[in-house]
Order: structure tokens, then sequence, then C-alpha cells
């Protein structure tokens, strides 16, 4: 099939971009990579009126790792960022791990940062580390101007976030996160959307678990923090009984539903097994 008519717009300055969605913005569709909308298009699933390219709009592909955390252009490709991570001390291990599970290399050639954000996949992989540690997501409008969202904020249902119509997603950020993290995930192939993964972050002292973070996608409409399951290792020495308790709190815990990929049961079953798998990543403990 082809896409439906619309008008074409390619903006060379954040400024112009805004003006252009404050003129268009209830029609009007954002494309950054084009991984999700183009299919979109082309299926007239989505029949947008007007599109607003940001591949020129400059500024929006640079990212910043440092000590105080990390700061990612929303048109920064996510092959990009995986070869920055890769070759950084500070960098939390989750993010490399879940940016390697997106697609297959072609993809994340393509694929941007705040284009896979602001599509809110409830599958994708990095909407739930950047709600398990704490992220930030910057938007901007030519009337309100800058306003900081948190991730946990953010994502508020199945490809549906806080983002306002005359809005762009600027920048995502992620704190510093002094402990350990991790993500799995488990898919029916290699580079198909996740049908389970779990974000894990702990401070370990000696195999006490302080700090606990645990998001996970495919269980839901949204990523969402398990703070009950949380709660079951929080203080807590690890061992191998702790991590059985934890990963039946996290089954109990989530609420996914069935659809032809896998049943609600798999996948109710599966979070608490991708839960303990990360946290024997982290701890070396094993179940």
């Amino acid at each position: 099939m082809k896409p439906a008519p619309f008008d074409y717009f390619d903006p060379s300055s954040l400024q112009e971009a805004l003006e252009l969605l404050a003129d268009l913005s209830w029609d009007a569709s954002l494309l950054a990579g084009g991984q999700s909308l183009i299919p979109m298009l082309n299926m007239r699933i989505a029949r947008p009126s007007a599109l607003i390219d940001l591949r020129r709009v400059p500024g929006l592909d640079r990212s910043d790792i440092g000590a105080d955390g990390i700061r990612i252009g929303a048109m920064v490709r996510a092959a990009s960022l995986e070869r920055s991570v890769a070759s950084s001390d500070s960098a939390p291990t989750c993010l490399r791990q879940a940016l390697r599970e997106i697609g297959h290399p072609q993809i994340r050639n393509r694929t941007t940062i705040g284009g896979n954000l602001a599509h809110a996949d409830p599958a994708s992989e990095l909407p739930a580390v950047f709600v398990a540690l704490g992220g930030t997501m910057t938007l901007v409008s030519k009337d309100r101007g800058e306003r900081s969202v948190p991730a946990e904020e953010f994502f508020q249902g199945v490809f549906s976030t806080a983002r306002e119509p005359d809005e762009i997603l600027v920048e995502a950020s992620l704190p510093t996160y002094p402990g350990r993290t991790a993500f799995v995930e488990v898919a029916r192939r290699p580079g198909d959307f996740s049908l389970v993964g779990a974000c894990v972050a702990a401070v370990l002292e000696e195999l006490v678990a302080r700090e606990v973070r645990i998001a996970m996608c495919g269980t839901g409409d949204r990523p969402r923090r398990l703070r009950e399951a949380e709660a079951v290792i929080e203080g807590a020495v690890l061992s191998a009984e702790r991590l059985r308790e934890l990963a039946d709190a996290v089954s109990a815990g989530v609420q996914p539903r069935s659809d032809l990929h896998a049943s609600d049961e798999y996948r109710r079953a599966v979070a608490g097994v991708m839960v303990r798998r990360a946290l024997e990543r982290i701890s070396g403990v094993p179940s």
C-alpha cells in the first residue's frame, strides 16, 4: 500500500519545526527515524495531513555521557548510542544491553532514541530502562517553552505519552545510578520485540540489596516500576530462596494481556523468571 496524501516539511532549525508544529499540531506527525511511522503510513494506520521531518534540525543528534548522568538528543541513532555506551565506564550496563535488543543492526542504524521513546510501544526496551532508572524527558513547545517530565509520568498507555500535540521531545536523560544494572528479555526470534523484558537495578553491599528498582516491558500497557516486588529484596540478603520469592512477587504484580504472540499466563510466569535472571547477573547468586 501507499500512504495517504500529506504535506511534507523539512525544517532546518528547532524554532522552525516548533512554529510548523504549532500551526499544524492537531493533524501533523513528526518524523524522526521512521522505523514505526513509515510502515504505519504505508498501511494507512496513520493518516496525518502533514509530516515534519526532524533530520535537519541541528543539535538533536548529540549525546553526552558523564559522571553526572547521560543526556541523549532525540535524533541520536540507537547504533550511535550503542557505540558510545560500549566505550563508557559510567553508562549503566542495562542501557547497553537494552540497545542491543532493538531489532537488527540495520534497524538500529535508523532508529532514533526520541522516536523510540515517543512511540511508546509497551513491548519496547528503552522505556523500561528509563522508568527503572528515573529518566526524564525534555519537551519543548513554541508557546509554553521547555518542560521536563519524569519517565514514569511520560508513558501513559499503549502508544500514548504526556507529549502535547504542539511539543517536540528534544532530549532524554538518565541520572547516575550508583549500583549495578541489567536488562534481559525473551523474544520469539532475535530482533523481534520482546515478549517480556526486565530492567533491574540494585546497590549491593555484601549481597544486601538496596535502592532496588524493577521495571518491565511487554507485561502491560506501559512500563511500570514494580514497587511491591522491589520491597521483597530491599534491605535483604540475596539468596536462592529470596530470588524465588522475588520471582513469585513479580509474577503476581504484573497484568499482561494475551495476544497472538503469547498468553497472559505465559507472560506472567516469564516476568518472574526475567527479573530473577537479571538479579542473578547483578549479584552472582544462583537460584
